[in-house]
């Protein structure tokens, strides 16, 4: 999705409107600065508090319906709140009620400057990447165009619930319908949310909501809707040469990728695995490599690929080589713990190895490497560790990847001399 990601509101981060002096604990005053936000995102009007010299964006109207969409969202985050325990207790509710509202207002204002045709486009985008696994059964076996019109048909009625949810979460008439640009982008940020939220389930594990609709649709199918006629004419399957030579960390996460497995909660973690990567791949500007990902789910043949993306094989071979690197490093950096932990490969489980392994590996650790491994086994967060080790976040990222990839190379590397 070409939409900026807002940076993570894990805690409210500072700048200058957190002042108290600015920000009021009423909603208007929230209502206020969301605006003062919107103007400066839209004309880069300087800060708030600083002098323009009477001229610039500030005598600029703001878009029709703004000042709704603005209280309409600064009621949202206070109603939230209001209801966080975690947060009434922190001693920082002004800061995380500016934090959330501004993380609002930022993805409303994303589709608000991609247009209404173009911000369609990237939500429908978006949620097709999410479901396009999920459409189905597993045993159906479609190819790409009989999951596109599967995806077509369920988006117009998540489209549907979209709307009712904001009606009914908003103060909004019973029959409400985005009329001006800005009440479009506020809905379509609005349905991204919604289909984002996770859905505790029996098992104690957690779904997208929008993962559990699509999984609904497909088991509500035919049974004679998941034949597709293509599987009379498809090429033989088989892994194309490139393949020997992937390294084993690849062949091991492939393995699970397209592993059927009939344990629910494993199924949920695998998704979960797959939704993120995707996500992940988008929002770095990789989209090729993620419509690459869908496709290889599938267990398409080489040729196949080739004819969907448009690609010739030697474009192929890039775009698998940029794949694999993107796909590492997704697994060593940014969720490092949700690919170990479905893997059976976490910290409480010595990271995969052998109790053998996991002795070699600590022995050729130094004493800074012991230390950081430590801290992550005690549950310490990354500001606590990189405090302890007096070093900044970005260099203690840095050092938990590589010690991360040494662990890779260990476990391995044994698993190779085995075989």
């Amino acid at each position: 999705m070409n939409v900026k990601t807002v940076k993570s509101i894990t805690q409210p981060s500072p700048n200058h409107l957190d002042n108290p002096e600015v920000f009021g604990t009423d909603t208007q005053s929230l209502i206020d600065l969301l605006l003062e936000e919107m103007r400066s995102a839209l004309y880069g009007s300087k800060p708030l508090g600083q002098n323009n010299g009477g001229s610039g964006s500030e005598s600029k109207p703001l878009p029709s319906r703004a000042q709704v969409v603005a209280k309409r969202i600064a009621l949202e985050v206070q109603r939230i709140c209001s209801k966080s325990d975690r947060i009434q207790t922190s001693g920082q509710v002004r800061s995380w009620q500016l934090t959330l509202a501004r993380h609002r207002l930022h993805k409303c204002l994303g589709y608000y400057k991609l247009g209404s045709k173009q911000g369609r486009v990237e939500l429908h985008s978006t949620l097709s990447a999410m479901v396009y696994r999920h459409i189905a059964q597993p045993q159906s076996q479609l190819k790409f165009s009989a999951r596109y019109n599967l995806i077509e048909d369920f988006l117009q009625d998540f489209y549907a619930e979209s709307l009712k949810a904001f009606r009914r979460e908003n103060e909004v008439d019973v029959d409400y319908t985005p009329r001006t640009q800005i009440e479009l982008a506020e809905y379509m940020a609005f349905t991204e949310q919604y289909a984002k939220r996770r859905i505790t389930l029996p098992n104690r594990c957690s779904q997208q909501l929008i993962v559990l609709r699509a999984q609904s649709f497909a088991r509500r199918q035919p049974s004679e809707t998941p034949l597709d006629i293509e599987q009379a004419v498809e090429f033989a399957k088989g892994e194309e040469a490139q393949e020997l030579s992937r390294s084993p960390a690849m062949q091991q996460v492939r393995a699970h990728l397209v592993a059927q497995t009939t344990d629910p909660s494993e199924s949920v973690l695998r998704d979960r695995v797959v939704t993120e990567l995707v996500n992940y791949l988008e929002q770095q500007g990789h989209s090729d490599c993620a419509d690459y990902l869908v496709l290889k789910l599938q267990d398409l043949a080489a040729p196949e690929i080739d004819e969907i993306l448009g690609l010739t094989p030697r474009q192929r071979d890039y775009l698998q080589q940029r794949f694999k690197y993107h796909v590492e490093k997704f697994a060593r950096s940014s969720h490092w713990k949700l690919v170990h932990q479905w893997l059976g490969a976490d910290l409480d489980q010595k990271l995969g190895m052998s109790s053998d392994q996991w002795e070699t590996f600590l022995a050729e650790l130094d004493q800074q490497q012991q230390q950081l491994l430590s801290l992550k086994q005690a549950h310490k967060s990354d500001a606590e560790i990189a405090k302890a080790l007096k070093c900044t976040p970005k260099q203690l990222q840095k050092r938990w990847t590589k010690l991360l990839e040494f662990a890779w190379k260990t476990r391995n590397s044994e698993v190779s001399l085995a075989q």
